[in-house]
């Protein structure tokens, strides 16, 4: 039960009403007091207290005024009477409530196998369900240690018939490749140190777990050499394909965690299973890494291209003002002395080097600046980058569900067909596609004449651009890829029912089920929009319409907050009391308050460590961590804990979905704590890796940011921290550590 209610809540969940206060006013003293709060409490919760205190001081307060009793006389309540038995009892009676039983339990366990554990095997959760089911059977649950031991024992006894199941669908020939694979990886991770003779790309374990570096052509490659390796184990491309997908990361997160002399002591059902799940779910996060790769390189290649025929531009360029005047001048010379030489009527007028720089003016802009741009393109891609695209065309199979872009996908093909020839053209007698592919400004960079004056369609030139077309697709998944996620086919993202069940969809999404009617409202709604711009652009004095383009909006900058009247006296005391104070304090402040370390969940079976001990090794390995000191440096403290404990913690417990329930827990925490009278109604926020700074209340999700800089690092803390929780703002700047 939470410990903090509001007075409106109170009247809600605790007002005692006449008919129960039949069944309390019979009694007197503390045992009135007693009872009307196991009444309460459990007509709340749907089960008793677990131990005397843990109901909340107000709630106590607010139920000894509506029984006329000091709130004092609940310390009096002897919570392992005969009388607290015969109470309870009278409760349960009074709501139609009755003991659990062991049938209820293998019941109960049953039932989570079969509706909720398909879900969530999350403990947590899993408890809320069998709370919420007791509640729904009027059956009081049984203690918190023999609920937390039968959730346990039905995701242990799901888990096993999971794991019999997904043994029984893998092939044989997978078995042996999977046994293969693993003998290999452990061989080379015990030769490490010797040279590879073989020659071959034999990966590590690690390297199959580890995430892509840098846009590149190494990390392709190895990416590609990951991908195919998983691919050679022929794993079925349906064996998850009903399970949640938060499930196979379970047991992906399960599998990367675990040493392999860990994996290969399990029984055959649960090894084969973990490999597996952990080789399909990286196959389909290496399949999107490779599409992301490809799309950030053919980015790069654009973009760079661009940068360096500016800078050759900005170092060369000398604009030539005045043109209008130059060209009149031009003109009226030459048509007073038509028959005079360029360099005698012409040259007196306007001089040669002022001709020289708008010619060169000229060719630094228009067509003339994009086909450089281009150029420097070509030289890149053709001498670096193009070693790629056959592989990556070979492994990846690229798919649209719309016609209109089919031809992107036949210009891939063409790509794949000449790949290894040295043609400088495609053939004539090839079908090309040019519609979605080449884009209209660069026909005529594409589309060369040969010897013969014929039209002819440079190949290099044609694959940079269809490549360019297949990036704009994929960012908008009008082509998918087969075995992503990420980029996986749209029509998957819809719910396997959603055919069967549209209207009921439809109505969950607040829209019709015609396509006209939805049409029209879209039309009507930017219609009405367009009129309020049109209505209120003209008188607003922060917006203008600029000469550039077609018209651009010009917005004026928006004026900045004041400043919380109270903010630079509270930092110039805080300053006053502690000028120096440790990052390391705060962290560990913070989580005895507020507990966050709680959303750090182990990724093995069970969790043997006590909390106590746990909590103290995730501080120093988050400082660690965070601070980029190390795990070492910080094992070399005098706390207690050796590098070895703290690298455990860092395998089973840290991990991106915990650390990003830990900092919400964090975030929530310092706005639910901003108190307004000491803050005032202005905001004040910091941000790193960005130009971008908003207020907190103008964002959904407020995050801790990291920046690594060379050896050290910089943190930023939100600085809205209230000083009845954290420290003040005053503390939280940049911190530089080597």
């Amino acid at each position: 039960m939470k410990r903090n209610w509001e007075l409106d809540e109170l009247i809600e969940h605790f007002t005692i009403l006449p008919d129960e206060m039949k069944v309390v006013e019979n009694k007197k003293g503390e045992t009135r007091l007693g009872f009307a709060v196991l009444l309460k409490f459990f007509q709340n919760e749907a089960r008793f207290p677990n131990h005397k205190y843990e109901v909340p001081k107000s709630i106590i307060a607010y139920i000894a005024k509506q029984v006329f009793v000091e709130p004092e006389l609940y310390t009096r309540y002897d919570w392992n009477s005969r009388s607290i038995t015969y109470h309870r009892s009278q409760v349960r009676e009074y709501f139609g409530f009755r003991e659990a039983t062991v049938q209820d339990a293998e019941e109960m366990s049953n039932w989570l196998c079969q509706h909720v554990l398909y879900h969530n095997h999350d403990v947590d959760h899993v408890e809320a369900q069998v709370y919420a089911r007791f509640r729904e059977l009027h059956i009081e649950p049984s203690s918190p240690e023999r609920v937390e031991r039968l959730v346990r024992s039905a995701i242990r006894s799901y888990e096993n018939r999971f794991f019999q199941k997904t043994f029984e669908k893998i092939p044989q020939t997978s078995l042996e490749k999977l046994d293969a694979l693993i003998d290999s990886i452990a061989d080379l991770e015990v030769d490490i140190d010797e040279p590879n003779e073989s020659g071959n790309d034999q990966l590590t374990f690690h390297e199959l777990k580890s995430d892509p570096g840098r846009p590149g052509l190494e990390s392709v490659f190895k990416e590609l050499n990951k991908l195919r390796t998983i691919r050679n184990l022929q794993l079925p491309t349906d064996l998850f394909k009903d399970v949640p997908q938060k499930v196979i990361k379970k047991y992906r997160q399960r599998t990367a965690t675990e040493d392999l002399r860990e994996l290969r002591r399990h029984p055959e059902p649960i090894r084969y299973t973990l490999l597996s799940s952990f080789f399909w779910q990286r196959s389909l996060e290496i399949t999107d890494n490779l599409v992301e790769l490809l799309i950030q390189i053919i980015h790069r290649i654009g973009v760079r291209a661009e940068r360096k025929v500016q800078k050759e531009i900005l170092n060369d360029l000398r604009r030539v003002s005045g043109k209008t005047s130059i060209l009149f001048n031009m003109a009226e010379t030459a048509l007073n002395h038509p028959d005079g030489l360029i360099k005698e009527v012409l040259y007196p007028v306007v001089s040669e080097q002022t001709l020289r720089d708008l010619v060169k003016e000229f060719k630094h802009t228009g067509p003339a600046y994009r086909e450089k741009i281009h150029t420097v393109i070509r030289a890149s891609y053709g001498s670096h980058y193009r070693r790629m695209v056959p592989e990556i065309l070979n492994i990846l199979d690229f798919r649209s569900n719309n016609e209109v872009h089919r031809p992107v996908i036949e210009a891939l093909e063409l790509i794949k067909k000449y790949a290894n020839t040295g043609l400088h053209y495609f053939s004539m007698t090839d079908n090309i596609p040019n519609d979605g592919v080449i884009r209209s400004v660069n026909k005529d960079i594409i589309i060369e004449k040969d010897d013969k004056g014929q039209e002819r369609i440079n190949r290099i030139n044609y694959e940079i651009s269809a490549l360019q077309a297949l990036r704009d697709k994929l960012r908008c998944k009008e082509i998918w890829v087969v075995g992503a996620n990420r980029y996986r086919n749209p029509d998957e993202d819809l719910p396997a029912d959603f055919e069967q069940r549209r209207e009921e969809n439809y109505k969950a999404l607040k829209q019709p089920l015609d396509a006209d009617s939805f049409v029209d409202a879209l039309k009507q709604k930017l219609s009405q929009s367009l009129e309020r711009l049109d209505a209120n652009m003209p008188r607003n004095p922060k917006v203008r319409i600029t000469s550039k383009g077609n018209g651009w909006i010009s917005l004026s900058p928006i004026e900045a907050q004041p400043e919380p009247m109270n903010l630079s006296r509270l930092k110039g005391e805080v300053m006053r009391r502690w000028p120096m104070t440790s990052l390391l304090d705060i962290l560990k402040e913070t989580d005895l308050r507020i507990n966050f370390t709680d959303h750090f969940k182990t990724a093995g079976v069970r969790e043997t460590l006590d909390r106590a001990t746990l909590q103290k090794r995730m501080i120093l390995a988050l400082y660690g961590l965070g601070t980029n000191t190390g795990l070492k440096r910080v094992s070399a403290g005098d706390h207690g804990e050796s590098y070895k404990n703290l690298l455990y913690v860092r395998r089973k417990f840290i991990h991106k979905d915990h650390l990003r329930n830990a900092i919400a827990e964090v975030v929530n925490a310092i706005l639910r704590s901003r108190l307004q009278e000491i803050w005032g109604e202005g905001t004040t926020s910091c941000a790193s890796d960005s130009k971008k700074f908003g207020a907190w209340d103008q964002n959904l999700m407020t995050e801790w940011h990291i920046r690594y800089r060379g050896r050290g690092v910089m943190i930023y803390w939100h600085v809205e921290i209230c000083s009845s929780l954290f420290y003040p703002a005053s503390l939280f700047k940049p911190l530089n550590v080597s």
